[in-house]
This record gives C-alpha cells, sequence and structure tokens, in this order.
C-alpha cells in the first residue's frame, strides 16, 4: 500500500474540533501507530505557525510538531531541486500556490498519496483525496 503524504490541513483537523474534517483526520492521524506517514519539512513550519498565531499556543505547536516528526520519522521530505523545478511546473500547471504544488510534487516524485483537507485547490482537482476518501479506502 502506498505512502500517505499528509498536509498541514490534515494534521491541524486531527487536533482542532473546528476544523472542517476533523473526525476523519484524527481517525487517519491514529493510524500512525501502525503505519508510517510522509510529510513536507514545509509542513512543520505551517502546522507550527497556525499553533502560535492562529489558536495563541507555543504548547500546542510543540505537540503538533512533535506529532508529525514521530508519524513521519524517516519520510520528512526537504527541498532539493528536483522538488523545487517539480513545484514551480505543478504550480504554473495547475495554478497552485508554491506551498500546495510541493505536495502535490512530492506525492508525485514519490508515488505517494496526498491526502489533503483542500477540497478546493487539491482534491476537487483531483490532485489529493480526503482522511474520509483515506479511512473509506483502507488505508
Amino acid at each position: 500500500m502506498t505512502l500517505l503524504l499528509l498536509d498541514a490541513n490534515v494534521w491541524l483537523a486531527s487536533r482542532n474540533n473546528r476544523e472542517d474534517g476533523h473526525v476523519a483526520a484524527r481517525r487517519l492521524v491514529a493510524t500512525a501507530a501502525r503505519r508510517p506517514f510522509a510529510a513536507l519539512d514545509l509542513t512543520l513550519y505551517e502546522v507550527a505557525n497556525i499553533a502560535v498565531k492562529a489558536w495563541r499556543s507555543a504548547a500546542a505547536a510543540q505537540r503538533i510538531t512533535d506529532l508529525v516528526r514521530a508519524a513521519c520519522a524517516r519520510n520528512i521530505v526537504g527541498i532539493d531541486g528536483e522538488l523545487l523545478a517539480r513545484t514551480i511546473a505543478v504550480a504554473d500547471h495547475h495554478g497552485l500556490s508554491a506551498y500546495d504544488a510541493a505536495y502535490v510534487a512530492a506525492a508525485e516524485i514519490n508515488g505517494w498519496t496526498l491526502v489533503s483537507g483542500d477540497r478546493r485547490d487539491l482534491v476537487g482537482p483531483g490532485l489529493a483525496i480526503t482522511a474520509e476518501q483515506a479511512l473509506a479506502a483502507g488505508y
């Protein structure tokens, strides 16, 4: 079974009951004890930013970044020339932000399935699946 690349939306929803899709995100993230996930190093900055700025909690930022690091131990992808080039191409082709395109590009390069809460830009065009869809598919 393919590795799941979870974007920041999924990690954040798994820890915030006000986020869309939080129940499925929490259930999916809970499976990390028996299966690894993948993340971008960007994800750590994105989740920490929301926890500190929107949730106003440095402690929550530390907890959620620790969770991502533990669940993705050997599968945290950093930027390199190939990923950057693919990110730019994906952003241009699909009209995405470079941030969203980086997730799509990393999933493509590594043969992973992207899981996102971004229904408009990523799930709708078929570039990602939701946490609900991942669970329904047996991931």
